[in-house]
């Protein structure tokens, strides 16, 4: 064989390789999310072009189309056209498979064409929806992306939901949503195969759904007292007579569009007006309703405990809600009206003489009883125009009506008591699908409810709870997760608690558990995520946080620090000092154990570059490192830190003021003497303190620093007055005091406690370390 020829096969064997290796997909290379129940993949692609055809039945198999090809049309710049008949190649071909289950699909992938094979619209969106995350990232784009080949991968794919109920709670009363916001959420729903948006439009602090028989339920109840500017739980009582300029509410009109609009992507609409607790914008609308006839106002934050409830005596009460719901019932066609149901305080029951004369006729024995009554008396109602009643796991208290739903929050015991006595369920334990929690390092993270639920814990979410038997498994109809907006003030703030969180939630109910993985589903997220960049979504990143740890060695005055990530990925690296990351950093493989002041920098990598937020972290040795301490008056025994030398361990508390390096008082003042030992020579003392107004915990309003070589006489070095100012963010800071440098064995440290917040109630001082240089 000539040399010339040798070559040329050569290269034509370089050619067949490359092309092997760039179309011999496997599954690690599909990147959907939720992932599908069966997917084979096979070689080739098929390439979308302006002159692919689209052959569909119908205008709703139309405008399930149309939404993808206006993405081709944005993101291109060309359009796929519909066609009648079907071509020999090219094209995508909508069949109608009746024995199909109603969400289920079939998608067939291959270079001539794709085949669309559903039951009903819903397994058409959702194929679709598959097909628009087998195309590159670059579709979500609003404009032009040059150079992109429109390829997907040959697939076959069948799939279907594991549950018939996935879904998301927006909170519309603690902050006010609009219309835009809730349609997009819609469209994000089905990008993930979700198909219920559970609307909780009626709370305390705002009712939102316009009810024309009762105008004032929204001019009155829809606005309150604006006091953002406080912690929710630091806000006054608002007095019935000051007017409400805070809120907002939609219109009858816009939520039937909302409906509508959500119809076209399968997804349906819950409608959830409270009863009969947490209906204090009622009340403050029409005071007739509560059982003294009380005037109120709309309360601006969080109320606790909600004793402003609906008379259960009074068949007004009744009367009114029974009219409320029959407008309710011609906005929305859902299946099922929310009732809520939860944390209902019953005292004014107690002393209610329409509540006693109630209980009295009917011959109940509790308050529980008479919730029950009428939970069971508005199920009837509802029953009657064809609709089924779902609550909260409260409604369990005192019998259960017989049709009624429960959606059980407080972990999964309502759940499965419901179950075990024959009644569907929804799962959303707090402790999986309560999105308001943190999701990261409070440090890093925007305020939020005080409890932590990251993406990893969401992910390992199961409707199902494994003591249930096949039967009462029966029962669940799927999960939900939940956002409560106390804390969200803004579009953006709710798609920051939402996303990537939902995103794990939705693989959780929809796919089967056998082809999940927590392995699989963080390969396909950055995909999803480039997705988000394109649509503007305002993910958040916190899974790609680096979480340090420390543990001091008292007996070594060492610093073990040792740094991991949630999503398990093992390149981490890091610097000390003023270096940067991009030059040379070390790769991270054990605990680093320091015996010096020092900063720390450090992230996690992909592909040789940074991957979110940077870590940087001060580890501050002192002269008190390690001494002994003691406290005039003792810290409270719900904060003890991590060991009595908590205040002189070095290692420093975060804003998760339960992370066990806290030591706090309540209501009493601080006084700690820190023996150094041998006498030494100090300039500086630093307090490190935690301001958290809503949760009770306050900078302390003075300190001072004394200092003695024998322990009995001290001698005053400084003090700082910080007296108490309104503060609406978790805090951490340092109250430095400097002083001309002095010899001494002991420093006494004095902090004054406020006593008292502006609401009369006890406060908090949290102290994490008392630093001597």
């Amino acid at each position: 064989m000539s040399r010339l020829k040798t070559l040329i096969l050569a290269i034509l064997l370089g050619i067949s390789g490359s092309c092997v290796s760039q179309n011999a997909l496997t599954e690690k290379d599909i990147h959907i999310i939720p992932v599908p129940a069966k997917m084979i993949v096979n070689k080739g692609k098929f390439q979308f072009s302006n002159s692919t055809r689209f052959i569909v039945n119908g205008n709703s198999q139309k405008e399930i189309a149309t939404a993808l090809i206006n993405k081709f049309e944005a993101a291109a710049g060309w359009k796929p056209q519909f066609a009648t008949k079907v071509p020999k190649s090219n094209y995508i071909l909508f069949k109608v498979d009746k024995n199909l289950n109603r969400e289920a699909y079939k998608l067939e992938v291959n270079a001539k064409a794709i085949i669309v094979t559903a039951k009903e619209n819903a397994g058409f969106i959702y194929a679709l929806e598959t097909i628009r995350q087998l195309s590159p990232t670059a579709i979500e784009s609003k404009s032009i992306v040059p150079n992109v080949k429109w390829e997907v991968p040959n697939v076959t794919i069948t799939d279907e939901p594991r549950f018939q109920w996935r879904g998301l709670m927006l909170d519309l009363s603690r902050h006010f949503f609009d219309k835009a916001y809730v349609l997009e959420t819609i469209d994000r729903l089905a990008m993930l195969k979700m198909n219920v948006l559970h609307l909780h439009l009626v709370d305390d602090q705002g009712w939102r759904i316009e009810i024309k028989k009762y105008p004032k339920l929204t001019e009155v109840g829809g606005w309150r007292v604006n006091q953002e500017n406080l912690f929710w739980n630091s806000r006054r009582k608002v007095n019935a007579d000051e007017k409400g300029t805070y809120g907002g509410f939609l219109t009858q009109e816009e939520l039937k569009e909302i409906v509508k609009y959500a119809q076209s992507k399968n997804v349906e609409i819950i409608p959830e007006i409270e009863m009969p607790a947490h209906v204090s914008s009622a009340i403050a609308s029409y005071p007739e309703l509560a059982c003294f006839n009380q005037q109120i106002g709309v309360p601006s934050g969080g109320v606790w405990p909600i004793t402003d409830i609906y008379c259960a005596g009074k068949d007004s009460t009744f009367e009114f809600l029974q009219n409320v719901l029959d407008e309710v019932f011609a906005i929305f066609p859902s299946k099922y009206i929310h009732i809520g149901g939860d944390e209902a305080t019953k005292t004014n029951w107690e002393t209610c003489p329409f509540c006693q004369k109630r209980m009295k006729d009917e011959g109940l024995k509790s308050t529980h009883e008479l919730q029950s009554y009428f939970v069971k008396r508005m199920e009837k109602y509802i029953n009657s125009k064809g609709k089924r009643v779902i609550g909260w796991d409260e409604i369990l208290e005192g019998g259960l009506a017989p049709d009624a739903t429960v959606m059980s929050w407080r972990g999964t015991k309502g759940g499965i008591e419901a179950t075990e006595q024959g009644h569907d369920i929804v799962m959303t334990p707090d402790s999986h699908c309560y999105i308001n929690f943190y999701q990261g390092p409070q440090n890093e993270e925007p305020l939020a409810f005080d409890a932590f639920l990251p993406l990893s814990k969401v992910y390992e979410f199961d409707p199902i709870v494994e003591s249930m038997t096949p039967a009462e498994a029966k029962h669940v109809l799927g999960g939900q997760a939940n956002l409560w907006s106390e804390y969200i003030t803004t579009p953006s703030a709710s798609e920051y608690m939402i996303f990537p969180r939902l995103d794990a939630l939705a693989e959780a109910v929809w796919s089967p558990k056998e082809v999940r993985s927590w392995k699989s589903f963080i390969n396909r997220l950055p995909s999803l995520l480039n997705r988000f960049d394109y649509l503007g979504i305002n993910y958040a990143k916190s899974a790609y946080l680096i979480i340090s740890s420390s543990t001091a060695d008292l007996k070594n005055k060492t610093v073990k620090v040792a740094l991991k990530n949630e999503l398990q990925k093992k390149d981490i690296r890091y610097v000390f000092g003023d270096k940067s990351l991009t030059h040379n950093p070390i790769k991270y493989t054990d605990s680093i154990v320091l015996n010096k002041t020092t900063i720390l920098k450090a992230s996690l990598f992909e592909n040789d570059k940074s991957r979110g937020k940077v870590l940087i972290d001060t580890i501050q040795f002192h002269k008190g490192f390690g001494s002994k301490i003691s406290f005039k008056t003792s810290y409270n025994d719900n904060y003890k830190g991590n060991s009595p030398l908590s205040l002189v361990n070095i290692i420093r508390g975060t804003k998760d003021f339960h992370d066990g390096q806290w030591q706090a008082w309540l209501a009493n003042d601080m006084e700690a003497v820190i023996e150094l030992g041998a006498a030494q020579s100090i300039n500086e003392v630093r307090l490190g303190s935690i301001e958290n107004q809503g949760a009770g915990i306050f900078f302390p309003i003075a300190i001072k620093v004394l200092v003695s070589n024998d322990g009995v006489t001290y001698k005053e070095m400084g003090q700082l007055l910080h007296p108490f100012v309104t503060n609406s963010k978790s805090e951490l800071k340092d109250f430095i005091i400097n002083f001309n440098a002095i010899n001494a064995k002991f420093v006494k440290v004095i902090a004054i406690n406020l006593k008292k917040s502006p609401k009369g109630e006890s406060v908090f001082m949290f102290f994490d370390e008392i630093v001597i240089n």
